[in-house]
């Protein structure tokens, strides 16, 4: 064992991990007058928070509120029983009721996190307890210019989901502006304006600081926490935790110089992201690579779960309890210079008109305007009959020029970089594109000659597309009758392939609604905190609208921070 270096800190809070549910806890914790170190086993600061849309899952939340929207507690609580079904923790569900509407008056009124009531409908507005509107808050565009040298380790937004290293979030007004770009004077302007200011920042600042989303939520709250004297330590990886007398005091870090311990007088906090990346582990946990398939998560790629591990080893257990052990999400590999590979979510394209999803056979098997996680678990469950984990976005000339198809752009981004690297695969005729594909091309004209029948009235009797709220939400409102459903009609035509990634992992360790570590007969192990992707989901692996990791992620953060300080009983 390396020996622990004569450099030793000691502190009432030590926070493992940099993302929202680090942050939230540590600011909590220091407002409140504790002591508080953070480190990051990365370079940059922020987690897989950087990577997110920025959205919370906030019922009853203030900016509800003020616009007039109506919505309760019951119909809320009703809505998650229906969602979690078995898994439905009473206790915790009432916790974070009770204390999320809390938690975004606080961190509006004491830090520099700002919010705006999102658009987003729940994921199934028509189950009943299920809202149209109002529960989902975003985090506030920010200038990252107020960081000062700091934005310099604040982590880059993931570069596959950006335009030239510019942000924006995937449902306002601005990504339809560059939609428009190409058939409206005034979106060109506004598309020409926004990237002469985005060429100016990267040149002076070496990246864009006009940051949306995740990479807004994380830069708020980054810049209250330098205000507040908090220590950030990037570098900086847990090696084990420290106990005496079965309480943890602290941990052992490891660095650049080596290893050295810090001390903790009131607890230690996992927010260490989860447990994406630990191979060992999602092999069991998920089954599409427990039967032999791809998985490719965009989270950041130190998420190993290493705070479950040093969880696990002082008595801590992390159940793989869940059907959807993390948040699904359909991804295609996007072959980058020098021969990396990127990662794209398809978060969008899969709404539009003239989009469908086919399996190999050629034939639809999902809803493919229902959500990330809903599209996943209908590729997961369509590959378990000894197929491959995967689907085809397929889609005509006119409709890739007008939307993008992934990461190839639509109009006038050239796509033939796209179909030379591999990336799009095209044919003059359905049969051409399902030979060039691998898809049996008697069911891909099947499949397109029935959904084109019923797609020219709008109309998409098989699976349903644009009957709910939140699918016509991020379809194309311009188009009628269907924001959803347009025919595929002439070539060449153009087919994507995804397969299976994820937004975080569900499981996790088990925690009491103060973020208390609980060891294996449900105690409370003292002085260990578990927030974020570190402990299981109370969403029991289900996926019930937009900002439903992130809103109990500070939720819990903010009790964790409150219950360090003596706060809460």
């Amino acid at each position: 064992m390396a020996r622990v270096q004569q450099r030793d800190l000691s502190c009432d809070v030590l926070v493992i991990g940099s993302g929202a549910g680090g942050l939230s806890t540590a600011i909590t914790a220091r407002k409140a007058g504790l002591d508080v170190v953070i480190v990051e086993k990365d370079e940059h600061f922020g987690g897989t928070t950087a990577f997110s849309g920025g959205v919370l899952w906030i019922p009853g939340n203030p900016h509800a509120r003020k616009a007039g929207i109506v919505d309760s507690r019951d119909a809320a609580r009703t809505y998650l029983r229906r969602e979690t079904g078995n898994f439905y923790d009473e206790q915790a569900i009432e916790a974070f009721l009770d204390a999320g509407p809390r938690m975004l008056e606080f961190f509006e009124a004491e830090t520099d996190a700002k919010f705006v009531l999102s658009g987003y409908p729940d994921y199934h507005p028509d189950v009943e307890g299920g809202a149209t509107a109002g529960r989902s808050v975003t985090a506030a565009p920010f200038d990252a210019r107020m960081l000062g040298e700091e934005i310099r380790r604040l982590r880059p937004p993931l570069e596959t989901i950006t335009f030239i290293g510019m942000m924006f979030n995937s449902s306002n007004d601005e990504l339809k502006h560059f939609f428009r770009a190409t058939r409206s004077l005034t979106s060109a302007i506004y598309v020409a304006k926004r990237l002469c200011g985005h060429f100016k920042d990267i040149a002076l600042y070496r990246r864009g600081v006009k940051v949306t989303s995740g990479n807004a939520l994380v830069a708020r709250l980054a810049k209250t926490a330098f205000d507040l004297k908090i220590p950030l330590f990037t570098g900086t990886a847990a090696q084990r935790l420290v106990t005496a007398d079965g309480v943890v005091q602290g941990a052992v870090l490891r660095d650049a110089a080596g290893e050295f311990a810090v001390r903790t007088r009131r607890g230690v906090v996992l927010a260490c992201g989860g447990f994406p990346h630990d191979r060992e582990r999602i092999a069991r946990a998920y089954p599409h690579l427990a039967r032999g398939g791809e998985h490719l998560s965009p989270t950041p790629a130190a998420n190993t779960g290493d705070g479950i591990r040093m969880a696990e080893a002082v008595g801590a257990r992390c159940e793989i309890r869940f059907a959807s052990a993390a948040a699904w999400m359909p991804v295609s590999k996007v072959p980058l210079g020098g021969g990396g590979t990127g990662v794209f979510p398809h978060l969008v394209d899969r709404y539009k008109p003239g989009v469908i999803a086919v399996n190999r056979g050629g034939r639809r098997f999902t809803n493919e305007s229902n959500s990330y996680h809903d599209v996943g678990a209908a590729m997961i469950a369509d590959g378990a009959a000894g197929g491959e984990t995967a689907a085809w976005l397929i889609c005509d000339h006119a409709t890739i020029r007008k939307y993008g198809l992934g990461y190839a752009k639509p109009a006038p981004v050239p796509l033939g970089a796209f179909i030379r690297n591999g990336y799009l695969k095209s044919g003059g005729t359905l049969r051409e594109l399902a030979t060039a594909a691998g898809i049996d091309a008697d069911g891909l004209e099947a499949t397109v000659r029935d959904y084109n029948r019923d797609a020219a009235r709008g109309e998409d009797p098989q699976h349903h597309r644009g009957a709910s709220a939140f699918n016509r939400y991020l379809g194309d409102g311009d188009h009628r009758p269907n924001p959803n459903v347009a025919p595929i009609t002439r070539g060449p035509y153009y087919a994507l392939k995804m397969i299976m990634g994820d937004l975080g992992t569900f499981d996790g360790l088990a925690t009491d609604t103060f973020a208390r570590v609980l060891d294996a007969e449900r105690r409370a192990i003292p002085g260990l905190y578990a927030v974020g992707n570190d402990s299981a989901s109370i969403m029991g692996g289900n996926y019930p609208g937009a900002g439903i990791t992130l809103g109990p992620i500070m939720t819990f953060g903010y009790l964790a921070g409150r219950h360090l300080a003596g706060l809460e009983a």
